[in-house]
């Protein structure tokens, strides 16, 4: 639900009919959500993950009421399809071969130091 949530608030941002301040929430919300940055480093015990807890669902739901309600309820159909379809491979493949690749060329250059 959350994630579901969160891409209705990405394409809510995107929609003209979506107040000027709801945009720059919705816009602080979902970047929060998808950064791996977080305010409370995960790896500190309990207090680490309660800020996704509290935070976002806060948040979102500050969104949601700033949100006009057939904006929002086009953004969750949208969201709803988008989440249901499956997703290509084709991303994460490349990045594959370029990590390989680079752990190739460190691995040639570290055999030819020695």
């Amino acid at each position: 639900m959350l994630k579901r949530e969160t891409l209705a608030l990405y394409i809510a941002i995107k929609d003209p009919r979506t107040p000027r301040t709801a945009k720059i929430l919705a816009a602080i919300v979902v970047a929060y959500a998808v950064s791996p940055i977080d305010l409370i480093p995960d790896f500190i015990p309990v207090i680490g993950l309660l800020d996704d807890l509290i935070l976002l669902p806060i948040g979102i739901a500050l969104c949601l009421r700033l949100i006009p309600p057939e904006v929002l309820e086009e953004a969750r159909r949208r969201a709803a399809t988008e989440v249901a379809q499956p997703r290509g491979y084709g991303a994460a493949i490349t990045i594959v071969i370029l990590w390989l690749g680079t752990l190739g060329l460190l691995a040639l250059w570290i055999h030819r130091s020695l």
